[in-house]
């Protein structure tokens, strides 16, 4: 069983996931709309608990 490194640092609306090898991805966060650049996706917080996602690769 080995040590994983994981360190999400937040500047603003970025935020930045590091591993031991480096950076994995970078998310930008405005309000209850989120994108990723590693996956590309977009994400939407919608009231009562529920989301929405897109599924475009």
């Amino acid at each position: 069983m080995g040590i994983r490194y994981r360190k999400r640092l937040s500047l603003g609306p970025l935020k930045f996931n590091i591993t031991q090898r480096g950076l994995s991805s970078m998310s930008f966060k405005i309000g209850p709309w989120t994108w990723n650049s590693r996956t590309k996706k977009h994400s939407l917080n919608l009231p009562g608990g529920l989301s929405w996602y897109s599924n475009n690769k």
